[in-house]
């Protein structure tokens, strides 16, 4: 057989013999042998395998769907967690054990013991869908990810549908989340599929109010998803009743999805736990109802009484505009699947608030003549990509980025009680693809690129008393992409580019802005740039990025008090160049690029649960935008949707799980 030797001792010298390869290295004094066998590893792994197949010192059996599989219990333990739990609880553990699967297919559970044999899984693509079903039963997570990641790769608008309800039967809410981006981005081609066309179909029919316009389309659905939640619960109907004919529906002037049985005055009002959604009762509310109802005139359910009426999944997924005045929207309706149609239609002559009658059709989309369009929040002088955003005194700080023609050196400040901006000093260096942070009431910005060189090893700092820019030390090497922020009053920078700009660094740095000298730090477990990076409760959290160009749904976690890195959970999406903002002692992660698409999926990270979930989208896609926490919203403003460097912002409200580019929805005044 063939190998290595090395006889380690005094001498330096090589021959080769017949056989196995000798090599004598000067080493230590005394010496000793080391011998590798590179053929031994692939050589027992065959003959094992090949004792299984043959049923040879096999101390289990596994009998799937009347097939009888032996296996040898070591190695599945090894392997597989719920197979360890069962032998080792198994009360005869010398005996051979007999473990029962009627539910999963045998071919796939042979594939499964080759792998654990041999490190190689190989599955008609046919297969892939019952191997990861027989891994998930197994708790084989690594296979049950790289499963997902084929079908993933196999996805298109024909199958998407499909994919989906297999993830949510395997309740893979990672898996789940990267099919609904695909769906976001490619709804009008799945909704041509026949599959999509036997889904659930819910069709309501909207009336609106003189001036009225309906909001965005993630907003709307959102109400139209807790108006069927109210539905379901006050009527105790089944959500099938909703969908046997056309329900109607009407916005009113002052936000509320009304009932459209409230225009023959049939109804009573009942208030919901959101101030922007009102359900109208047709029939008798339930007797458990009526004990909750207040005292006040206007029959209002008080906040706090009113029940969580979802047991399962309610989730506004995507919707697309159909023609002027009808739109399609894919959503989980209390764990179901559906497709929802909503058309405009014309008020009648009497509206639930006794406004004026209506004398004119109006769609989803008036034309300008016709009513007034939603005050948009105030965008900035220039659109910027790749900026640092910052919350300073109350005001979000946008400076640098890049647009099509240049890197820009321009600062702009937002105040969202005004709901203006207006420009302060310039840098003093142009600079995109670099981020800022505020250490001790003053702006910090590092590395980046100006346009002309790949990195820049210079920063500056930012004193809103007096308006101006100054230099600090540089840094080490020269860096873009680099994530920024302060941590126990030092500024830190994290991975970034290599020089040639064709992978990450592991490099991390301190900066004390009072002996204004730079240290090293433990390096990231992963290399990264374009990281998400931001503080919280005394620790540094990096997040996705990308490796190379390969993007990343890692992330982890710096604790100053040992200089270590540790990994924490996933994210649902591999992303690079996100925002991330934190409210209520949470991480908002905020679009990016997942290395086909700009993103509009957000997610939030929670701490105490070591736990990652995903909330309401972005109205627009956006790579390399800057995220800032003001009081109650999160701001993305500027990026990359795709198409076009973007100039306009919008706000999160997480009391609502909604995105609004609406200003009156999101100044702070």
């Amino acid at each position: 057989s063939s190998g290595k030797v090395h006889f380690l001792n005094n001498v330096f010298s090589f021959f080769d013999i017949k056989g196995p390869t000798f090599k004598k290295e000067k080493m230590i004094p005394n010496g000793y042998l080391i011998f590798e066998d590179e053929s031994f590893l692939d050589s027992t792994v065959a003959k094992m395998n090949a004792l299984r197949k043959s049923g040879q010192f096999c101390d289990v059996r596994l009998q799937v769907c009347g097939h009888e599989l032996m296996a040898h219990r070591a190695v599945l333990a090894c392997c597989s967690p719920y197979l360890f739990e069962i032998f080792n609880s198994d009360l005869e553990p010398h005996g051979v054990s007999h473990v029962k699967f009627e539910d999963l297919d045998p071919e796939a559970v042979e594939i499964l013991l080759n792998y654990a044999y041999t490190a190689q899984l190989k599955a008609d693509k046919e297969m892939v869908k019952e191997v990861y079903s027989a891994a998930k039963r197994l708790k084989m997570e690594r296979v049950k990810q790289i499963c997902g990641e084929f079908l993933l790769s196999k996805m298109d608008s024909q199958n998407a549908i499909s994919y989906r309800n297999f993830a949510s039967s395997m309740g893979d809410t990672r898996l789940l989340a990267k099919i609904d981006c695909y769906i976001q981005e490619h709804l009008l081609e799945v909704s041509e599929q026949e599959n999509f066309l036997k889904l659930p179909r819910l069709k309501l029919e909207v009336m609106l109010e003189d001036h009225v316009s309906l909001p965005g389309n993630g907003k709307l659905y959102s109400k139209v998803i807790s108006w069927v939640q109210r539905s379901l619960w006050e009527n105790g109907e089944p959500l099938e009743s909703l969908m046997e004919e056309v329900q109607t529906l009407y916005y009113s002037a002052d936000h509320k999805l009304l009932d459209g049985g409230l225009l023959e005055g049939q109804a009573e009002v009942f208030g919901a736990e959101d101030d922007h959604i009102q359900f109208v009762q047709k029939k008798p509310p339930r007797e458990n109802v009526h004990r909750q109802l207040s005292s006040s005139s206007s029959g209002s359910l008080s906040p706090g009484s009113v029940r969580q009426p979802c047991k399962h999944d309610w989730k506004y997924i995507a919707s697309e505009k159909i023609t002027n005045s009808t739109y399609l929207c894919l959503a989980v309706l209390n764990g179901v699947l559906c497709v929802i149609f909503l058309h405009g239609r014309s008020s009648p002559q009497a509206s639930p608030s006794a406004t004026p009658c209506l004398q004119k059709s109006l769609s989803f989309e008036a034309s300008p003549q016709e009513e007034e369009p939603e005050r948009l929040l105030a965008p900035m002088h220039y659109a910027r990509s790749g900026l640092g955003t910052a919350a300073l005194n109350g005001q979000l700080i946008a400076a640098g980025g890049y647009n099509r023609e240049e890197c820009l050196r321009t600062v702009e400040c937002y105040d969202p009680k005004t709901d203006s901006w207006r420009f302060i000093a310039p840098m003093r260096t142009p600079r995109a693809r670099f981020q800022m942070a505020v250490l001790m009431g003053q702006l910090y910005v590092m590395g980046g690129s100006n346009g002309h060189s790949d990195e820049l090893s210079c920063g500056e700092t930012y004193n809103p008393n007096m308006d101006e820019w100054a230099q600090v030390p540089e840094l080490r090497t020269n860096r873009c992409n680099a994530g920024v922020c302060s941590l126990n009053n030092k500024l830190y920078v994290v991975g970034g580019s290599d020089p040639c700009g064709q992978k990450g660094l592991k490099n991390c740095d301190a900066f004390d802005p009072v002996t204004k000298e730079w240290t090293s730090c433990a390096p990231l477990n992963i290399r990264r740039h374009q990281a998400a990076v931001c503080e919280l409760d005394g620790f540094m959290y990096v997040i996705g990025g990308a490796e190379s160009w390969n993007c990343l749904n890692s992330a982890e976690r710096y604790n100053p008090e040992n200089n270590t890195w540790t990994l924490i959970a996933p994210m649902n999406v591999a992303r690079r160049g996100a925002g991330v903002g934190i409210y209520a002692g949470k991480l908002f992660v905020v679009g990016g690029f997942d290395g086909s698409h700009a993103l509009r999926c957000v997610e939030v990270y929670d701490p105490a649960r070591n736990e990652w979930r995903m909330l309401g989208s972005m109205t627009s896609a956006r790579s390399n935008a800057g995220v800032a926490v003001l009081d109650d919203f999160v701001f993305a403003v500027g990026g990359f949707d795709g198409n076009e460097f973007l100039n306009t912002m919008e706000a999160y409200n997480p009391g609502r799980d909604e995105w609004s580019t609406g200003a009156e929805a999101s100044t702070l005044a």
